[in-house]
């Protein structure tokens, strides 16, 4: 009589335990589906430039409390607008990323307003071996050989944004060097006057920046008696003498390919 008691007893206890667990978890469900918020995220790792579609977005419930502000709600408002800034596959898609509406696809859209994209004529020097990528921040520097004067060197824009390399917007791989042919900056009207004169004037170069790096520089140019300029501090020394009265010996080191050679002089 007592085991069957015992028994009794037991059952009944885990029947209670387990619907104790069932409406606490209900109860869990219903509060977090209060606290959710229909969010549109990426589907994929999205371009700049790139038109948003129901393929490459997708709804989630995002939870309120965390909810980014400027995010949407419904795929139609979004689909067929232009996405101004890469970003990736779960990432929110904010209006503030957004191409203006009407914009089309390409690289127009990511243009800021007010300015103008240039393409300038580039070599595996001038586009700084490859590492001048879409993102980054070059110094333009023109190189003039004028007659009967002197060439000079000096630095006409600086902090300009690269927008595009050969035709493409977008480097998937960032650390990887790539050498093209021509490099698409945006600049304002005016510098963009300033860089088509200097480039029919004379040879461009580029200059990578830090990403981070605010600061401009004036600089006056440099010529070719800044690049031979003898410091002058070792043009004045004294030629030192040893003790048998003659003048001390040096060593000029002469390198020739792989060959080198070392001449002896007073």
């Amino acid at each position: 009589m007592g085991n069957r008691r015992a028994i009794v007893f037991l059952l009944v206890s885990l029947v209670t335990g387990s619907l104790a667990v069932g409406i606490a978890a209900f109860w869990m469900k219903q509060k977090v589906s209060d606290k959710t918020v229909a969010v549109v995220v990426a589907g994929r790792d999205l371009t700049a430039g790139e038109k948003l579609t129901s393929e490459n977005l997708k709804l989630v419930n995002w939870p309120a409390g965390s909810q980014v502000r400027g995010s949407l709600a419904t795929l139609q408002l979004l689909e067929g607008r232009v996405i101004a800034t890469s970003v990736v596959m779960g990432e929110p898609i904010l209006e503030g990323r957004l191409a203006p509406v009407g914009s089309k696809a390409g690289l127009s859209a990511i243009i800021t307003p007010g300015h103008r994209a240039l393409t300038v004529k580039v070599n595996e020097v001038v586009g700084v071996a490859g590492f001048a990528m879409p993102g980054n921040y070059v110094d333009v520097l023109v190189t003039i050989h004028q007659d009967n004067k002197p060439p000079i060197s000096k630095i006409v824009l600086e902090k300009i944004l690269v927008l595009a390399t050969a035709q493409e917007h977008v480097v998937r791989d960032e650390a990887k060097p790539r050498v093209v042919n021509a490099v698409t900056l945006e600049v304002t009207p005016e510098q963009a006057e300033k860089l088509d004169l200097a480039r029919s004037i004379g040879t461009l170069s580029m200059a990578l920046r830090n990403q981070v790096d605010q600061t401009l520089v004036a600089t006056r140019g440099a010529v070719v008696g800044d690049v031979l300029q003898v410091n002058s501090a070792a043009a004045s020394r004294p030629i030192q003498r040893d003790g048998s009265g003659d003048a001390a010996t040096s060593a000029i080191e002469i390198i020739r390919g792989v060959v080198r050679t070392s001449v002896s002089v007073r």
